[in-house]
């Protein structure tokens, strides 16, 4: 009878409360090998969706190399130097700090790495950050913006925002409190210190980590500078944001590139197609063991979403990006990253020839085509 009520208990707690995903679990303070010279540690963040961003720390006889340092920020650091010390290192063993693609829970160490411990700087050769964007389209002085100036930053931040968005409407930007934490971090900005790259790297490049060569792939789609690193002697991928275990990674419509989904689509087919893959090592979650399986179901994914959009077209002609968000995405999730996101799938439609796309004064709209 105990057991039973046990059982029965369990099943309504069950009921009750949604099971995270492991992306979603909060940090621990683990240090574990997860591939030949490769140890997973885990930084906090606090983002939707995500409570933890892995930390990888490779190392040879020069000392360290680690991925994606977390965000910027006084307490990410405390923590990326806890778990270096946990590991064995301190932070003048690191040699190279790797940053996968442009977002801030992944290159937010990087700067401070280099002022502190000399390290250098790799990324993909189109590596560009939200604030070096903001920044180059800010035509208003641009010639006299200091990068390095919180003020400049977030005034460049604040009229890159208010700018219409590519299908209309008025864009959220940034919170107010953001925008201020961005004014006050002082000269030099050194907790938002965005990084400079002193290593670029192009699709198919090696470079060696670990006592070994990894080759570069560029993966566009989660963003247009992605990077995954490949080893092909342990079959290790380091697939950053670009294949997660059990959740897929937002697609932006925000980009100068026509087909932002055409671009993940073949970025995640190359996982299938590389050679014998034994551990994937993803940014967020548990290290994984079928890399092409995984890519699969996240374009099967995509596909549904786009079917769903083809579906929906009969019954809203001439229908918004944010009339198909809702169709898409539970309320819970609706703003302007499942707009942009929206709109990634229907730019896809279109170059497809499947839909037509109306610009009227105010709003983008979307009818089937024929």
């Amino acid at each position: 009878m105990h057991q039973h009520q046990h059982q029965h208990q369990h099943q309504h707690q069950h009921q009750q409360y949604r099971v995270p995903k492991q992306e979603q679990r909060a940090a621990t303070t683990d240090v574990a090998e997860v591939a030949p010279g490769v140890v997973r540690t885990q930084l906090p963040i606090s983002m939707p969706g995500l409570g933890h961003v892995n930390c990888y720390v490779l190392e040879d006889e020069r000392g360290v190399a680690i991925v994606d340092p977390g965000l910027p920020g006084e307490e990410s650091w405390a923590d990326l130097v806890d778990r270096l010390r946990r590991a064995g290192y301190r932070v003048g063993d690191v040699h190279t700090v790797v940053v996968t693609h442009s977002h801030p829970d992944h290159f937010g160490g990087a700067m401070r790495l280099r002022h502190e411990a000399g390290a250098e700087i790799v990324t993909h050769e189109s590596f560009r950050t939200f604030f070096d964007l903001a920044e180059s389209d800010d035509h208003e002085d641009s010639e006299r913006l200091d990068v390095n100036s919180s003020e400049d930053r977030a005034a460049a931040m604040e009229r890159w925002f208010s700018k219409p968005s590519p299908w209309g409407g008025r864009r959220a930007g940034p919170s107010p409190e953001f925008l201020e934490r961005i004014r006050t971090s002082g000269s030099g900005g050194r907790s938002f210190a965005t990084p400079r790259p002193t290593r670029l790297l192009v699709d198919g490049q090696t470079v060696t980590l670990a006592r070994r060569e990894w080759v570069a792939l560029h993966t566009p789609g989660h963003t247009y500078d992605h990077l995954c690193l490949y080893d092909p002697e342990f079959g290790v991928v380091l697939t950053g944001d670009h294949v997660l275990p059990s959740i897929t990674p937002h697609i932006s419509g925000l980009t100068p590139h026509a087909d932002p989904l055409a671009l993940f689509f073949a970025s995640l087919r190359r996982m299938t197609e590389l050679g014998d893959v034994s551990v994937a090592l993803p940014a967020h979650g548990d290290p994984f063991a079928d890399l092409g399986g995984r890519a699969v179901d996240i374009i099967d994914h995509h596909e549904d979403r786009l079917d769903i959009i083809r579906a929906a077209g009969h019954d809203l002609p001439d229908g918004t990006v944010g009339d198909f968000m809702r169709v898409l995405f539970r309320e819970r999730s609706w703003g302007e990253m499942a707009e942009s996101e929206t709109y990634a799938h229907l730019e896809h439609l279109r170059e497809l020839g499947e839909l037509t796309r109306l610009d009227d004064a105010d709003l983008t709209r979307y009818r089937p085509t024929g």
